[in-house]
């Protein structure tokens, strides 16, 4: 049994989820341009509308949240966004776990193809992205001065 539940993101989530992105994150500050992490990382406010405009998933142990995911669908395309997990959680089952609820939500919701973004600071990231059947479009976007990658996926 996992020491963790998934479950959908409520409004009162909003705090929790921000101290989730700022830890993930923070170890990649200093090579993000200050927007592109302001954007990363979020504010009350765009939490959420996060929280209204997609569905996003926590990760919850011990009545803290360890990670977080959004997912969006639109058609037969899915976006993931926001995927962040704490520290102490990294390299366990949990990231996979809400992967695969972001998915699963996107597969009920009729999509085909699922696409996330990321950048080149968040090397793990990919790696773990590639170790989940992402595989990089080739398209790149610019992301408040740095290079925003594309990755895609089928369902």
């Amino acid at each position: 049994m996992n020491p963790f539940q998934i479950r959908k993101a409520a409004p009162n989530d909003g705090q929790a989820i921000l101290a989730c992105l700022a830890a993930a994150f923070a170890p990649y500050r200093d090579q993000y341009t200050p927007e592109a992490f302001a954007d990363t990382v979020m504010d009350a406010a765009s939490v959420q509308e996060r929280i209204r405009e997609m569905c996003v998933f926590v990760a919850v142990s011990e009545q803290k949240i360890a990670g977080t995911i959004g997912c969006k669908a639109n058609g037969e395309e899915g976006h993931l966004r926001g995927m962040a997990v704490l520290p102490e959680w990294q390299g366990t089952t949990l990231a996979s776990s809400l992967l695969q609820a972001a998915e699963a939500e996107l597969r009920r919701s009729g999509c085909k193809l699922v696409k996330l973004d990321t950048t080149m600071p968040l090397e793990r990231a990919i790696r773990f992205y590639q170790r989940h059947e992402f595989a990089a479009s080739g398209r790149v976007a610019d992301f408040f001065g740095m290079e925003l990658f594309e990755y895609t996926k089928s369902l």
